[in-house]
Order: C-alpha cells, then sequence, then structure tokens
C-alpha cells in the first residue's frame, strides 16, 4: 500500500507538514529526502506548527541540528530539526546522537534523511519528495508501521 499525498505549492505543502505533526508522537523520527528545492524545510515548517514551536524554524544546514520547544497536548516537548546535507558518513549520523534525543519526549525531523536511514532502519517514518514538471510535490511515505499508524498515515494521505 502506497501512502502519498501531492500538494501543488509551498502552502499545502506546510499544511500537509501541520496534518503530519499532529499524528507525531514522542520518540518519532521522520527522515526526510527529495531534491534541493523539494520543499522539506517547508513541510518542516507546518510540523513545527503543529507541534506549537513558537520562534522562527529554517534550515540548520551549518548547525546540523536546532532544538526548538514544543507547546501540545500530544506530550511532544522538543522538536530536533536536522539537515544531514552536509554529513558524509553514517558515523557522522551517529555521532548527533538523534535517538537518545528524541527519547526525552522529542521528536526528530531530518533533511536530506538517507545517511541517516542507515542508522535508525525501520524505526524511521521516511517521506520521500519528488518534484513534478508543474512543481506540484508527491510526498511518500514509508516505514514499518502497526495497523493504527498506517490508518492514520492513510488518512493524512487523503486529505
Amino acid at each position: 500500500m502506497t501512502i502519498a499525498r501531492t500538494c501543488s505549492n509551498d502552502e499545502k505543502t506546510q499544511r500537509a507538514g501541520e496534518d503530519f505533526g499532529l499524528l507525531l508522537r514522542a520518540g518519532d523520527i521522520i527522515l526526510l529526502t527529495g531534491r534541493l528545492g523539494a520543499g522539506k524545510t517547508t513541510f518542516t515548517k507546518g510540523v513545527a506548527k503543529a507541534l506549537g514551536v513558537k520562534e522562527r524554524v529554517t534550515s540548520p544546514t551549518f548547525t546540523m541540528v536546532r532544538q526548538h520547544g514544543c507547546h501540545n497536548s500530544q506530550g511532544i516537548e522538543t522538536l530536533h530539526h536536522g539537515d544531514m546535507y552536509r554529513i558524509e558518513s553514517a558515523g557522522e549520523v551517529a555521532d548527533l546522537a538523534l535517538g537518545e534525543l528524541v527519547e526525552e519526549n522529542g521528536v526528530a525531523v531530518v533533511e536530506w534523511g538517507e545517511l541517516a536511514s542507515e542508522i535508525f532502519g525501520p524505526r524511521a517514518i521516511s517521506i520521500h519528495f519528488e518534484v513534478h514538471e508543474d512543481e506540484s510535490r508527491t510526498l511518500s511515505v514509508h516505514g514499518e508501521f502497526d495497523e493504527t499508524r498506517r490508518q492514520e498515515f492513510a488518512e493524512w494521505a487523503k486529505r
């Protein structure tokens, strides 16, 4: 079963992130993949909004990981926003200790998450961004989910 949502513009990509953020649970790790300009940061801004992040969210390309305090009813206290664009090995990803960070009532959203998938494997939720000629994008969700989560993500895809 393919779980995918198509977004025609940045506004709808951010809305997809907001809707997805409402489904997150403490400990989730979301790996975003896709070409430059595909909408990964825009999606993350939506996730941050859903989690009640108050400060401005920007791509942490040079800092690797930024932490944002969250205010929500989901029990998620911190959004760890990572960017692996400048990372060259899975070992460098492991050094960031994102797995340990999310254990403290946090979630992680990692842009350029290809290398991180080697570290987190099936534990992570992967979202691939495919950009089409008309600049719309399809967000495809992959991972090993229980039936409840699969249903939640399938409902998200229909919005």
